[in-house]
């Protein structure tokens, strides 16, 4: 029984506590609903004053556009009205114009109609003129014509002949000076020393007794040396002395080598000599690579090959006219390599032109062809720069020159070879050589006499007056001068002079 009381008392408590709880809870939700309503009214409120200002300032805002529309609106009306009244003027200005112009055209016509009048007039007058001019002169207007062209024909040919020739002169004077400028700064900065070497073939001794000792038993001695050296030896009654001949230099040297050590040794039989014969063959092949090394380095050529400095050194042994071919060529690259950098073309190339130009030279006599064409292709199997080939190739005109450093190779090689005192020329070639020139000047029309002057430097021709005039003076001197580089080879240059002479002649009785 008190269990029972004990559990129905704690239900209603329990009961009491749920409803207190309960009543507790809906008060306070009543308590945030209030709250919740008061901050929606004031967010409301201030939603509201917000919307108010943000009316009013829009409200402003567009009051302040429409009063600066209207203002641009004025001032768009006002450049109108302007634009109006300018259009106004001009279009009243034109039309003044165009009174004018139309005032001005009738005159115009008036004046036209007088003009052609004037002019049907002056027609008449004109034709009523050359009639009578016509019967005066007793010619026609044609016949005039042509005698007038006649006289300023002959006329402009006088006149132009001396304009030719007045700018020939100008231009050859111009001409000459900068040449000679240019060829004395490149000649000067040379500055080489050049002593013709002759290779000789004459081989003192020191009595007439060693010619015997040289010829030996039955001749057995000379035969030898000959066979061995491949040179003739020549003993005749030259007194202490023996001549060697032979077409090959690089031979002949050898030979003259061997032959003075034979005879300052004094032992001379067939052993002997083909020792010593092959022991200067080694000595001179030593000479000659190293003549060719040296010549590269002076004359500033570096990366050739052996075989070419071996072949540029046998050029030592050569000569031409006189003038030794190893030092031609160490001068024409130092003169090449002045003159390309003045006119600014590649030095490099010009000194390798230069110096090889003429290797041919130590090798024509076993092959075909001209020493340039040789030279050329010897270097172009040795892997020399093709523009080196051609400046090579091309020296003396056999193919074309296909660079400026080519002329200026031949330029140099020219200078080299003319300067005074580095050749000497046979009188059998000088005689040649101003026969030839004769003969070319004779072979063109209207000369009727030439004669070659100053050692051949100079060819002088006189022409028949009434077939060449003076234009065709001035055409024949530069076509002789074509000729003459075509036909002839030779040192310097060569004056072409062309002379013609009028002479009138009368006799008083």
């Amino acid at each position: 029984m008190h269990g029972l009381t004990l559990t129905i008392i704690f239900v209603v408590a329990l009961v009491i506590g749920a409803a207190i709880g309960y009543a507790l809870k809906v008060a306070a939700d009543k308590r945030r609903l209030a709250e919740v309503e008061q901050e929606a009214q004031r967010i409301l409120q201030q939603a509201k004053d917000e919307a108010r200002e943000t009316i009013l300032h829009a409200k402003d805002q567009a009051l302040a556009i429409r009063h600066e529309a209207e203002d641009q609106l004025k001032s768009m009306r006002r450049e109108l009205r302007r634009e109006e009244d300018r259009l106004q003027r001009r279009r009243q200005e034109l039309d003044r114009r165009a009174e004018n112009l139309e005032r001005r055209e009738q005159a115009l016509n008036k004046r036209q109609s007088a003009l052609d009048k004037r002019a049907n007039e002056i027609e008449r007058l004109y034709q009523e003129q050359t009639e009578r001019l016509q019967q005066i002169a007793q010619m026609t207007i044609e016949e005039a014509r042509q005698q007038l062209l006649a006289e300023v024909e002959q006329e402009a040919r006088a006149d132009m002949a001396r304009i030719i020739r007045q700018v020939e002169t100008e231009a050859k004077e111009e001409g000459e000076k900068r040449a000679r400028k240019l060829i004395a700064l490149a000649i000067q900065r040379v500055a080489s020393e050049h002593v013709s070497e002759i290779t000789t073939s004459v081989v003192p001794l020191p009595s007439d007794d060693m010619k015997g000792r040289i010829i030996g038993r039955n001749g057995r001695n000379i035969r030898a040396f000959e066979q061995a050296a491949g040179v003739d030896v020549i003993v005749d009654d030259t007194p202490e002395a023996v001549t060697i001949s032979s077409f090959d230099p690089v031979r002949r040297e050898i030979a003259r080598r061997a032959l003075t050590k034979l005879v300052l040794d004094g032992r001379i039989h067939p052993a002997h000599i083909e020792k010593v014969v092959e022991k200067e063959r080694e000595e001179v092949e030593r000479i000659i690579i190293e003549a060719g090394e040296e010549a590269a380095y002076e004359a500033g050529v570096a990366g050739l090959h052996p075989e070419v400095l071996k072949m540029l050194g046998r050029l030592k042994f050569r000569t031409s006219y006189g003038q030794n071919q190893l030092d031609h060529a160490v001068e024409t690259a130092k003169l090449a390599a002045v003159i390309a950098a003045e006119l600014g073309a590649d030095v490099e190339l010009a000194k390798a032109g230069g110096l090889l130009h003429d290797i041919g030279k130590a090798m024509d006599h076993n092959l075909e062809g001209t020493h340039a064409i040789i030279g050329a292709e010897f270097l172009k199997r040795h892997g020399v720069h093709p523009l080196v080939v051609n400046a090579v190739a091309a020296h003396h005109h056999e193919v074309e020159q296909e660079s400026v450093e080519a002329i200026i190779v031949e330029a140099a090689d020219a200078i080299s070879g003319a300067r005074p005192g580095a050749r000497r020329e046979s009188l059998e070639d000088y005689l040649k050589r101003v026969r030839a020139l004769e003969e070319i000047a004779n072979a063109f029309k209207g000369v009727s006499e030439s004669y070659a002057l100053q050692a051949g430097r100079e060819v002088r021709i006189i022409v028949r007056p009434e077939e060449i005039d003076d234009l065709e003076a001035a055409r024949l001197a530069r076509e002789i001068a074509k000729k003459v580089e075509e036909s002839l080879q030779y040192p310097g240059q060569i004056k072409v002079t062309v002379i013609r002479e009028t002479r009138a002649v009368d006799y008083a009785k």
